[in-house]
C-alpha cells in the first residue's frame, strides 16, 4: 500500500482486502481486526466476511467500506429508505433492530464500566416503534439555477449537499405524507429562490410548519402558504430571521407527557420520539420514588418535560435551564397546570452556581438532563446537596461515565441503567441511570 506524508496527516491509497467482522459499534460500523488493530467497516455486520476498501489507515485503527459481502448475516435487513447510504440521517437501516439495540447496550455497558473492573449491566431498553417515530424534522431548501428547480431534503453525511427526499420512513406518517405536497407548494412560490429551510413538527393537536424565508414574502406567496396550511390542517409560522416567527392563524401546539399538557413554541426543543419520551419520564419518576414532602431539583430542565410531571407528586420542584425562551415557556406551562409550587430559573449551568438563589435551597432528590457536553459544572454542587437519589439522563455515554465518577467517589451507588432507543437506525446512544445513597 503506497503511503504519502504531509505535515498534517498520513494519506494512503485505497487498498482492497478481505476481513471477518466480529462486532457492531454504536455508529453502525462493523468491527474487524486487521494487522493487529481495529478496523471499522461501514456496511458490514457481525459474522460477515467482507471485501473492503481501506479508506483511512492510522496508527491505532483503520476505516474501510464494504464493497462485497460474503454470506450475509441473519441480522441483515433491506433498508426501507431509498435514500439510505446517501442521506446522513440514518446509519443502521441495514441491521435488525435487535442487533442495533444490543450493540448500543454493549457500548453503554463498556463505557460505564471503563473506570471499574467490569462492564456495568444494562437493566432494560426503553423503545417504541422503530419506524414512523420522528415527530420533528428540519428540511433544507436549495434553489438550483441550472436545473431551475427547488431541492428539499436532508443533508448528506459529512456534507452540506442536500439529498432530495420524497419519503422518509422514520418520520411519523402525518409528516411524511406532507413531503410531496409541501415541495410542490414551495416550488410554486415567487420567493422559491430565497428560501432557507422548513421545519415540520407533529404536536398532539396536529402538525405545524415553520418556513424560513430570506426575503419579505409577497401577498400572493403568503396567501398560497395559508391555503396550503388550511388544506392540510397544519399550523403555520413564517420566519424572516428576526428571531420572532410570525404566527399565521390560530392554535397553540402542545404535547402531553405523564398526563400533563405542555404547550411549546414551534422552535422550542422537544424530544422527537414521543413514545420513548413517555416511557423515559414515567421511569424517571418511578426511580425518584416521589413523596409528598420531597423537594426535587431538575437541572437542564428545558421547558419542564420532567419538572412539571414531577410537580404532580411533590412539595417543591425547581427547574433550572440556560435558555431564556425555554424558561419562559416552562413558567407559562406551570401556570396553565396550576402548579404554583413548581418554579423555574435561568442560569448557565456551566458557570458557578453556588451563589444562585435556587442553589441555596435544600433538595433531597435531583434529576439532570444535560446536553452532549455533560454536567461537569454542577456535579460538585449535586454532591454538596447530598440528595438521596439522582437520576441522570444522558445523550452522550462518554460524558455520563465521566460525570458519574463524582457521585461514585462521594459514596453513591449506580443502582439502575436503561438504554433509551430514542433514535432507531441512527448512531445516537441515549441512556438514563439512577444513583442512590443510603
Amino acid at each position: 500500500m503506497a503511503q504519502f506524508y504531509s505535515a498534517k496527516q498520513r494519506v494512503t491509497t485505497k487498498q482492497r482486502i478481505t476481513v471477518t467482522v466480529d462486532d457492531l459499534d454504536p455508529f453502525g460500523q462493523g468491527v474487524a481486526r486487521h494487522n493487529g488493530k481495529a478496523m471499522f467497516v461501514s456496511g458490514a455486520l457481525p459474522g460477515e466476511q467482507a471485501d473492503v476498501t481501506v479508506l483511512e489507515d492510522k496508527r491505532q485503527f483503520s476505516r474501510a467500506k464494504a464493497v462485497k459481502i460474503h454470506h450475509p448475516s441473519d441480522a441483515r435487513e433491506t433498508p426501507r429508505c431509498v435514500h439510505f447510504g446517501v442521506c446522513g440521517g440514518c446509519q443502521q437501516q441495514h441491521a435488525s433492530i435487535a442487533l442495533q439495540q444490543a450493540s448500543k447496550a454493549r457500548a453503554l455497558s463498556r463505557l460505564l464500566g471503563r473506570e471499574g473492573a467490569s462492564p456495568v449491566p444494562v437493566d432494560a431498553i426503553l423503545s417504541g416503534s422503530s419506524w414512523g417515530y420522528r415527530r420533528r424534522a428540519r428540511l433544507g431548501l436549495q434553489w438550483q439555477p441550472k436545473q431551475q428547480r427547488l431541492l428539499m431534503g436532508f443533508r448528506q453525511a459529512a456534507s452540506n449537499d442536500i439529498v432530495a427526499v420524497k419519503q422518509c420512513p422514520v418520520l411519523v406518517p402525518q409528516l411524511e405524507t406532507l413531503l410531496l405536497p409541501l415541495h410542490h407548494c414551495l416550488s410554486g412560490l415567487q420567493a422559491v429562490r430565497r428560501l432557507g429551510h422548513v421545519e415540520l413538527v407533529l404536536a398532539d393537536n396536529g402538525p405545524l410548519m415553520v418556513l424560513r424565508h430570506l426575503d419579505r414574502l409577497s401577498a400572493g406567496d403568503r396567501a398560497e402558504l395559508e391555503r396550503f396550511s388550511h388544506k392540510h390542517q397544519l399550523m403555520l409560522w413564517l420566519d424572516d430571521g428576526s428571531g420572532n416567527p410570525q404566527r399565521i392563524g390560530e392554535g397553540e401546539p402542545f404535547y402531553r407527557v405523564h398526563d400533563v399538557p405542555l404547550q411549546f413554541h414551534p422552535q422550542d426543543f422537544i424530544q422527537v420520539n414521543a413514545a420513548v419520551n413517555q416511557q423515559m419520564v414515567s421511569t424517571a419518576l418511578a426511580w425518584l420514588d416521589l413523596q409528598p414532602d420531597d423537594r426535587v431539583l431538575d437541572l437542564f430542565c428545558g421547558m419542564g418535560n420532567f419538572t412539571l410531571p414531577i410537580g404532580k407528586y411533590v412539595q417543591i420542584a425547581v427547574g433550572v435551564e440556560g435558555v431564556a425562551a425555554l424558561v419562559r415557556q416552562a413558567e407559562y406551562n406551570a401556570q396553565l397546570n396550576n402548579m404554583s409550587h413548581v418554579r423555574f430559573f435561568q442560569h448557565n449551568l456551566e458557570e458557578d452556581v453556588t451563589h444562585q438563589a435556587w442553589a441555596r435551597q435544600g433538595f433531597n432528590k435531583v434529576l439532570l438532563d444535560p446536553a452532549r457536553a455533560g454536567a461537569a459544572g454542577v456535579m460538585a454542587h449535586i454532591v454538596k446537596l447530598a440528595p438521596q437519589r439522582v437520576v441522570y439522563v444522558s445523550c452522550n455515554p462518554t460524558t455520563l461515565a465521566r460525570d458519574s465518577q463524582a457521585l461514585l467517589s462521594a459514596g453513591y451507588h449506580l443502582e439502575k441503567v436503561v438504554m433509551l432507543d430514542m433514535f432507531p437506525h441512527t448512531s445516537h446512544l441515549e441512556s438514563m441511570v439512577l444513583f442512590s445513597k443510603e
